[in-house]
């Protein structure tokens, strides 16, 4: 093995294995439960992998099989979510959702899907008709025929939650390593040896939260792995913010035995979005945008809502999920291993993340983690992104609005720049703050972007463009 990446040779009692949503809840709950935890993530920043790309919707759960695994952790995470989400800052938008039948069969299903949510314990949900349907969202097509509304139903801004519950952990004492991929670990029977591009970390327990390559990771510790990760690409369209106005709900269709289809939602930044597809394929690094299938969701949406005919893209984007052939989540303790895999959390973990972390650790205290919790946890609120709450722009003192597009100010930069989770990419400054994200992609603003940024990113804003 290589020297330890570790200069004291500490012992940790938890190593998490990838900082997406799911790796970061769980590093957070592990950390205040008393666990001196460190995070492991080989991309250049946190999010790098799945977690990137979401609809960023908070569900209930009502869809979810029910009595499984998956449903409970949902609802544990959204009630958790309602709890924290005062004290880290983090916005909810209770706009609700409509599941829409635009067919005889799709109507037909509806009292099916409506039990299927009582079954999971979302019972406040309402059969309309087409005439209260329309009364709610007036701009639908003339064809739709039904729904039922679920009032519970919410937009989040998918960056900032686990943004907010790695900072929380950071602050409480773990640690994250970036750009550390793991190779390979040996387990003696008390402590784990884990062999990274950082050299060696110790730690009495594993979590292999490695979403794309959970299964990857399985056999490189275990040697065998119960499960196979099968990449679903989502590919979305981004309207500009104009078009928010032309729905109030996520409007939701009726899910098919694959897929819970395409969806038309605003975003909590003031956009709608079309999407995503779930499109299976073997390539675990890439999701590719086809033209063709973009034209598809342009369609799709106009079906939904016409008068997005007249609107403009503002972007595309397309992300994978962590599929795999079982429908349920693969999370289990590995007896005899210290070890637990929580794999083949598909679209549904943004929403389930805090409930799988409490699940995890549970996992944990049984297997004989060990471990006290922190009596007066630090919080810091994380800065709002949220078109519905303040913006940095709109105080005094703020530096100057740098991205107009999204109105980010260097104030807004310059702290995420040197917070705890400070990014060393503009994909995790994106992440941080939506610069480059609007309308011009960042052509009016990289040149500036790069200038503030300079010698603070590990990979330098390439290609600025400059005035003449």
């Amino acid at each position: 093995m290589s020297p330890s990446a570790n200069n004291t040779g500490e012992v940790f009692d938890v190593a998490v294995i990838g900082a997406g949503v799911v790796g970061c809840a769980i590093a957070r709950r592990f950390t205040l439960e008393g666990a001196r935890t460190i995070v492991l993530e080989k991309g250049h920043d946190i999010l790098d992998g799945a977690s990137k790309s979401n609809s960023a919707i908070l569900h209930t759960g009502f869809d979810a099989p029910p009595e499984s695994r998956e449903a409970r952790c949902i609802q544990a995470g959204y009630q958790e979510y309602e709890r924290i989400r005062g004290a880290l800052n983090l916005p909810l938008d209770r706009c609700g959702a409509l599941v829409l039948a635009w067919t005889e069969e799709q109507e037909a299903r509806l009292p099916t899907l409506m039990q299927q949510a009582r079954d999971n314990a979302v019972d406040d949900i309402k059969l309309l008709s087409r005439s209260e349907t329309v009364g709610l969202e007036p701009n639908l097509a003339t064809q739709v025929r039904a729904s039922f509304r679920v009032p519970r139903e919410a937009l989040i801004d998918p960056w900032s939650a686990p943004h907010a519950y790695l900072e929380q952990a950071l602050l409480n004492g773990a640690m994250l390593k970036r750009n550390c991929a793991v190779r390979a670990g040996e387990f003696d029977g008390q402590q784990w040896h884990l062999e990274t591009s950082h050299g060696t970390i110790h730690t009495k327990f594993v979590i292999n939260a490695a979403g794309l390559f959970g299964d990857h990771i399985d056999k490189a510790l275990l040697g065998r792995t119960d499960f196979e990760i099968r990449p679903r690409k989502g590919q979305f369209i981004v309207f500009d913010k104009t078009a928010a106005r032309l729905s109030r709900h996520i409007l939701l269709p009726v899910p098919t035995e694959t897929t819970k289809g395409i969806v038309v939602c605003r975003t909590i930044w003031g956009n709608l979005l079309v999407g995503p597809t779930a499109e299976e394929q073997s390539d675990r690094e890439t999701a590719e945008l086809v033209p063709e299938t973009l034209d598809y969701l342009h369609q799709k949406g106009i079906e939904i809502l016409p008068a997005l005919a007249t609107e403009d893209i503002t972007a595309f984007y397309a992300g994978l999920r962590p599929a795999s052939g079982q429908k349920e989540y693969q999370i289990r303790a590995h007896a005899g291993h210290n070890m637990i895999t929580v794999g083949a959390i598909r679209s549904t973990g943004l929403s389930a993340a805090l409930g799988i972390a409490k699940y995890v650790f549970d996992l944990g205290q049984e297997a004989g983690l060990q471990c006290t919790p922190l009596v007066d946890p630090v919080h810091q609120p994380i800065e709002n992104m949220s078109e519905d709450l303040e913006r940095d722009w709109q105080r005094p003192g703020n530096g100057g609005i740098i991205c107009h597009c999204e109105r980010v100010t260097r104030r807004e930069i310059e702290v995420a720049m040197s917070g705890p989770l400070a990014p060393n990419s503009l994909a995790g400054l994106k992440r941080r703050t939506r610069v480059t994200m609007g309308r011009c992609q960042g052509f009016y603003c990289t040149a500036a972007l790069a200038e503030c940024t300079k010698g603070k990113l590990t990979h330098p804003i390439a290609g600025a463009r400059h005035d003449d």
